[in-house]
């Protein structure tokens, strides 16, 4: 257990010694408290990251992302993810997470929101190598202990990739998660794992594989093609909370766990619970819960019925007779291991203005 205060110096054991590694990616607005409980409950990563905190001049690390970190009762350690690109304020907050028990320092070099790259933070640092490298150098500094990234392949293509590897190397990066698509491409593009097999073999630093990590087979595949040292799943995991699990039956050669629409129903279940707040009315709350099943709802049926007839519900009565009608008519039935082809996640047409590295951003 992490204690305030304490400083890791080497990264933390996988739950299996020896086993590729697993990871919950950083998402915004869903990677809280609530939402890594609710994951562990079916079967938690390796290790967690938090939402990125903002730095700037007057921030804060914001009470909400704290309360992740301080409250954590997973037993797996978490990362605290950092966005900004004031060399001043991104070590004073590392001076101030410092007080927190955290894992160690993350920061993002991958949010492809336009919103967040205009401010050449996130994603958009990827035009700049040189400001990579003084934002490299001043948190290697302020972190006693563990310092990762988290990166896309490029902004609009690749032509500073191997730079940004050489100053993960000159820096000393403990860890690197690497999502195999520029900026640009955002969620869109089929993911580039020749990549990130290149950064394997260019990194000193163990590489976590992230981007269309569908499923425990397709984590095995992926890892077995790039010689990542694990996997990093992001929206896969909102729709199928058991998947770190899973990856650890199918890497020691068990039989994957089948679910069925029945575990499904305790799913939505228990993160309906675990994200009730007694401030967050009804209305809203079931609109941020229909921002996660539209992930869910992607192996429920290959039509796309339960998807339709959700994202159509206002009240939790309704919510729930939706739920009740598609997931248990026929509770045995299984939930797909992967997505149904052409069944799109749109979480996006709950929060129509939405905007930033967050559900709203994500499609599948």
């Amino acid at each position: 257990m992490i204690v305030a205060g304490s400083t890791l110096t080497a990264l933390p054991a996988g739950i299996v010694p020896g086993q590729p590694l697993t990871a919950l990616a950083p998402m915004q607005d869903v990677t809280d408290l609530a939402f890594m409980g609710v994951v562990a409950h079916y079967g938690a990563p390796d290790y967690f990251f938090t939402e990125f905190l903002r730095v700037h001049s007057m921030s804060r690390p914001e009470k909400h992302i704290l309360r992740s970190i301080d409250e954590n009762a997973t037993g797996r350690p978490v990362f605290a993810q950092l966005i900004g690109e004031d060399l001043t304020h991104l070590a004073r907050t590392v001076d101030e997470l410092l007080r927190h028990p955290i894992a160690g320092i993350d920061l993002n070099l991958g949010c492809p929101a336009p919103k967040v790259y205009k401010k050449n933070v996130g994603g958009g640092l990827l035009r700049d190598p040189e400001k990579i490298a003084e934002i490299l150098a001043t948190l290697r500094a302020a972190s006693p202990g563990l310092f990762t990234v988290k990166m896309r392949i490029g902004f609009e293509d690749t032509r500073h990739f191997d730079r940004v590897l050489d100053l993960v190397n000159e820096h000393r990066v403990d860890l690197l998660s690497v999502h195999g698509r520029t900026v640009k491409e955002m969620y869109r593009s089929e993911v580039h794992y020749d990549y990130i097999a290149h950064a394997v073999s260019r990194v000193r630093c163990p590489v976590l594989a992230n981007g269309n990590v569908t499923s425990p087979a397709a984590a095995a595949r992926i890892v077995g093609d790039t010689r990542a040292a694990g996997v990093m799943i992001g929206r896969h995991a909102i729709r199928n909370p058991w998947i770190f699990r899973q990856c650890r039956e199918i890497f020691s050669g068990q039989t994957v766990t089948p679910l069925t629409l029945a575990n499904v129903r305790d799913y939505v279940e228990r993160l309906y619970r675990a994200t009730q707040r007694p401030d967050l009315e009804e209305r809203y709350h079931v609109n941020k819960m229909k921002k996660y099943l539209n992930f869910v709802g992607q192996s429920v049926d290959a039509d796309g019925a339960f998807l339709h007839a959700m994202r159509r519900t206002e009240t939790e009565r309704d919510l729930f007779s939706v739920c009740d009608q598609h997931l248990l008519a026929d509770p045995a039935r299984p939930f797909a291991p992967e997505p149904y082809p052409g069944v799109i996640a749109r979480p996006n047409c709950e929060t129509p203005h939405a905007d930033g590295c967050s559900l709203e951003t994500i499609t599948a």
